[in-house]
């Protein structure tokens, strides 16, 4: 039970990724003052990060560090307690800043405080004007150009009413006749069925083109213009064979039109260039950026050796300042404060330097077992489960699980997370283990070199896989095929 907080927080570190370590060991030096960051002086010395000169230790200075010390728990005391509340993060801060005040009060060192409250606010106003602005939204673009519609009020409150409902890809989100019914029952309004179309209507003719629509094949019909090369056949073939599209049965939509195949290859090119989501482009996708924990470096003998990626984080040691208060017989209180603050400074670090030792060794065990991989390409990754390792390194699995998670390495054939080398597989006719990827890889090659007039089956995929001595059942290659997204064979084949 002793233990026990020491491993919970052991295992939290080796989850963190390089990204989530920095921000970890950031908010533990703010909020423990007996945790120092090293730093490199001129000389290449080590020294504290604080700048302040040491001065000698008396029993004037020790009140002085106990009064600190007092007041460092009070402050934290009232941002516990004020953070408890539901008022904005601003708001908090001018309570704050009303509560201390603004002449100068002497701390312990006799300095004068300049008031930190307004410097902070002036610095997150600063942060906040620097900011960008927010893109414009799908229906905020949308209520911009209905603006400009003569129409009567309540055609124009119901116009909003329905742009407001539209769905992120800008498509109607149920029946017209169910959102007038809702409209008219909740803002007592009584707007007819002949007025609800034609708002609708004005809302399809906003840009972008296709929104408004009530379902997919409505969507791409908005988007065909007359200036569109072929655009009647376009037409015909959204509204009468998309399905047959769907599934490449040409010669029935050659049958029912009359069409040429040719002609209906040409019409069904001007389809591709139509955008089935015409909303998606005011999503705001946020690309985050990928740090790699560990580096892969080729020694001289051919073999990889594993290097943590820790250059920018930060080295700890804990206060000496602090260890020499313990040592002047401060009172009992201020004592336990100080053993308790440097009990779990100590642990941070423990916990940091085992994270860096686990993830080392772990990484090495699946570098050493996926050589082939590094050496020859993606083709040549080995069956490899997390159990096997964690039996090398003579961990729990979980360890190793944790130890994998959200980490990226830097290999010579380019950046992976971790869980990448990992995967099952199923044995050769000769009793060769073969990844599941593998599979994939064959699979995707037998399809890209097939003849496309005259596509392979499920069927003819099994028989090709089973000459190059790998089993695997019609299912199997089914499943495979399914989660790559590849059609079926009739699908695939061109006319």
């Amino acid at each position: 039970m002793k233990l026990a907080p020491r491993m919970i927080q052991s295992m939290e570190i080796l989850q963190l990724n390089m990204m989530a370590l920095h921000e970890r060991i950031e908010e533990e030096l703010v909020e423990n003052v007996t945790l120092e960051r090293l730093e490199k002086s001129d000389d290449g010395s080590e020294r504290s990060s604080d700048s302040d000169t040491e001065e000698p230790i008396t029993a004037e200075r020790l009140t002085r560090e106990e009064r600190e010390l007092q007041k460092d728990v009070e402050t934290r005391e009232l941002v516990v307690e004020n953070e408890t509340n539901n008022e904005s993060d601003f708001e908090r801060l001018v309570e704050i800043s009303s509560d201390w005040p603004e002449d100068n009060v002497n701390f312990g060192d006799a300095r004068p405080s300049s008031n930190r409250v307004g410097e902070e606010l002036d610095r997150q106003h600063d942060m906040m004007s620097n900011m960008l602005a927010r893109p414009q939204s799908l229906h905020e673009y949308l209520l911009e150009q209905f603006a400009f519609y003569s129409v009567d009020s309540a055609e124009r409150r119901f116009g909003e009413y329905l742009i407001q409902h539209l769905d992120h890809n800008g498509r109607v989100q149920s029946l017209l006749p169910e959102i007038l019914q809702q409209y008219n029952r909740v803002y007592g309004e009584q707007v007819s069925q002949a007025s609800a179309d034609s708002v609708l209507n004005l809302i399809q003719h906003l840009d972008p083109p296709g929104v408004g629509a009530r379902d997919h094949q409505e969507m791409l019909l908005l988007q065909v213009a007359d200036s569109m090369p072929f655009h009647e056949v376009v037409r015909r073939l959204i509204a009468d064979h998309l399905e047959d599209i769907a599934f490449n049965r040409l010669p029935q939509i050659q049958k029912a039109t009359g069409y040429s195949i040719d002609l209906i290859k040409v019409g069904i090119e001007q389809i591709q260039t139509l955008n089935p989501y015409p909303g998606r482009g005011f999503e705001q996708r946020i690309v985050q950026k990928v740090t790699p924990d560990l580096s892969v470096d080729r020694r001289e003998d051919g073999s990889y050796q594993v290097r943590i990626l820790d250059e920018y984080t930060p080295e700890l040691r804990i206060s000496p300042r602090y260890i020499r208060m313990l040592q002047e017989n401060p009172t009992a209180e201020t004592k336990d404060w100080i053993r308790r603050k440097v009990e779990s400074a100590r642990w941070l670090i423990d916990s940091i330097e085992q994270r860096y030792s686990t993830l080392r060794k772990v990484a090495q065990e699946i570098v050493d077992h996926q050589q082939r991989f590094l050496d020859e390409g993606p083709e040549y990754i080995q069956p490899l489960k997390m159990q096997q390792i964690a039996d090398r390194v003579g961990v729990h699995v979980t360890t190793v699980s944790r130890a994998v998670d959200e980490k990226w390495i830097q290999t010579p054939r380019g950046l992976f997370p971790l869980k990448r080398f990992f995967g099952g597989g199923t044995q050769t006719d000769s009793g060769k283990d073969v990844a599941w990827d593998t599979i994939r890889i064959r699979l995707q090659e037998l399809i890209d070199s097939e003849d496309k007039r005259k596509p392979l089956s499920d069927d003819d995929l099994v028989e090709q896989l089973a000459d190059q001595g790998i089993q695997l059942a019609r299912r199997t290659i089914t499943k495979y095929r399914k989660q790559m997204q590849i059609p079926s064979s009739r699908q695939r084949r061109e006319y």
